[in-house]
């Protein structure tokens, strides 16, 4: 798919953009049958897209051979009803193998993850990305945050390139990305995308609409979709008097107790999964899981957030 056609079904109101978890066996082993499951609740549950292997999905963890089964076992999923974008990352010559990979199993789009511990500099960077972006024919998103922050001149390179149709924010610098927004508009017009990746992006999300940028990364759409498409719906009506009472009431307590613990913006995710009642193992190391106690707050503040649908029911 060209970068167009997946601009054009990523922009078109839809639903939450869906970001699942990778399920694992018992032994630890991909669990492809729980994972097709997942992705199958997801589309059932009006997900606009799947984001397969990304960060909740644990790109970093899984093997080349891992990867390429799940991204494919999510295409065939999804049966072209949503588009499928895969990961993407490490240094340039394995972000290209990935990007590779997932070409072959059927992906129509990469997010392209930071290049793995390089403090590079704008022109590197730069290049970089041209490279992943030259070694398929599949669009390009390219992931601002840790040690990939660029330029708003970067930014206009980057959108001028064959193949590069999007900018996923993870750093939250409005400020920043206001001047990123300007200067692409100004200089190349067209329909570059733009989305909030902020962890628990829902919670900055009414501030990033106000600079334009209306696409965001729902992790809560994993394990209590019902929320995620309400506060969407929410947004998409402009009724900022359920976003509040969502915000407030579950959204916050949430994002309180995903900051209670080093890499709970995927193991505090996934928990919520299997609590919801589907059986996606544990996460891999060297991420760990959430204590017996913030699980149990997990589920109240789940049994709080569906409380608040009730509500307005």
């Amino acid at each position: 798919m060209t970068p167009a056609p997946l601009a054009a079904r990523l922009s078109a109101p839809g639903g939450p953009l869906f970001f699942p978890v990778t399920a694992y066996r018992p032994d630890g082993s991909l669990g492809l049958d729980v994972f097709r499951a997942h992705v199958r609740r997801g589309i059932a549950a009006g997900a606009a897209a799947v984001f397969a292997c990304c960060g909740t999905g644990e790109f970093p963890a899984l093997t080349p051979e891992e990867f390429e089964a799940c991204v494919r076992a999510a295409v065939e999923e999804t049966a072209g009803r949503v588009p499928v974008v895969a990961g993407a990352g490490y240094g340039t010559a394995l972000a290209v193998r990935y990007a590779r990979l997932a070409e072959t199993a059927g992906a129509d789009g990469l997010l392209v993850l930071p290049p793995y511990l390089v403090a590079a500099g704008q022109e590197g960077l730069l290049r970089h990305y041209r490279e992943v972006a030259a070694a398929t024919g599949l669009p390009v998103v390219v992931y601002q945050r840790d040690n990939a922050v660029f330029t708003p001149r970067t930014v206009v390179e980057l959108a001028r390139t064959d193949g590069i149709t999007g900018f996923k924010d993870g750093l939250g610098d409005l400020d920043l990305m206001q001047r990123i927004v300007g200067a692409v508009r100004t200089e190349v017009p067209g329909g570059f995308l733009y989305f909030n990746g902020l962890p628990t992006a829902e919670l900055t999300q009414l501030a990033y609409r106000g600079i334009g940028i209306t696409l965001y990364s729902s992790a809560v759409f994993c394990f209590a979709p019902e929320i995620a498409r309400a506060f969407y719906e929410a947004l998409a009506s402009g009724d900022d008097t359920t976003a509040h009472r969502l915000l407030d009431g579950f959204y916050l307590p949430f994002a309180e107790l995903r900051a209670r613990g080093r890499g709970y913006a995927v193991s505090l995710v996934k928990a919520g999964v299997r609590l919801r009642g589907l059986d996606v193992g544990e996460v891999r190391p060297p991420l760990h899981e959430p204590s017996e106690d913030h699980v149990k707050q997990l589920a109240q503040v789940i049994e709080r957030g569906y409380a608040l649908l009730e509500e307005d029911r």
